[in-house]
């Protein structure tokens, strides 16, 4: 949708995995270290949470693509308009395109987690070839348009095509905190910069417009873009803290009870030679 809504819902969408993502990982971290005292350290545990994400992922994907389609303006699953004799929402389309990958990247989840059906780092090179899917596309979205949709637009695909690298190494490197780290702070950026995408090409409420040929504005939006980037490794930042400081919190206070009980099993034993 060429709209703030038809950016902001993609936004909405990798905002909250990427946030989830920043707890995640760091849980997971933390977890192996400690499996006595998270269930997140159980490898059933583990795969429950991500059959639910690989669901969650698909479903998103589906209302994506439902709302590209049938929205008031949209294709309505109509490729090519036979009166008109040209292609009908090719953006709906390109949209649509894009969630379908990442349906089919959380149906690959699901599959992975509960079947043996395929190999595990499958669910990884699917989400993989997602992203770049997102970036092959949006490259040849704005060819031809003002120079500050096309910057504004370019500048995303630094984060798209980033988090799809990162991902891909995944495959080979599963588990590595370092890469999980950095893949969420990319997916943060993504979906706050589709929101600022929003605000600046549809400004809600009918605010003023921005001029599209303002050199002024180009720097501005690169230079806010890594803001945006660094807000994104502060939240990731001080989720891991929070994460590490609960679990190591949790750790802390079970030393004692364990303390405890292996003193009353010492002192059973004890009264046991005795007798």
């Amino acid at each position: 949708m060429a709209n703030f809504k038809g950016h902001a819902l993609p936004g909405s969408f990798f905002l909250i995995f990427g946030l989830w993502w920043s707890v995640k990982y760091p849980l997971k971290y933390a977890c192996r270290k400690n499996k006595k005292i998270c269930f997140f350290g159980s490898k059933v545990g583990f795969q429950r949470v991500e059959v639910i994400e690989g669901a969650v992922k698909a479903i998103f994907s589906l209302i994506g693509m439902l709302a590209e389609q049938f929205v008031p303006d949209g294709p309505h699953l109509r490729l090519y308009n036979h009166e008109e004799k040209q292609w009908s929402h090719l953006m709906n389309w390109q949209h649509s395109t894009m969630y379908f990958f990442y349906g089919v990247s959380g149906v690959v989840d699901i599959i992975t987690h509960t079947t043996k059906a395929v190999p595990v780092a499958m669910d990884r090179l699917m989400l993989a070839i997602a992203v770049f899917v997102e970036g092959f596309l949006f490259y040849y979205h704005v060819h031809g348009r003002q120079a500050l949709d096309v910057h504004i637009h370019l500048l995303l695909l630094f984060a798209v095509f980033g988090g799809a690298l990162c991902i891909f190494l995944e495959v080979f490197f599963r588990g590595n905190i370092i890469l999980e780290l950095f893949r969420s702070s990319l997916c943060i950026l993504q979906g706050s910069w589709f929101w600022q995408i929003g605000f600046v090409l549809f400004p809600p409420g009918g605010g003023p417009e921005w001029n599209q040929n303002d050199h002024n504005n180009l720097m501005f939006i690169t230079m806010c873009y890594c803001w945006h980037y660094a807000f994104a490794l502060l939240f990731v930042g001080v989720n891991y803290g929070i994460v590490t400081w609960v679990v190591n919190a949790k750790l802390k206070s079970a030393q004692p009870m364990e303390m405890e009980l292996l003193k009353s099993r010492q002192r059973d034993q004890d009264s046991e030679d005795d007798l």
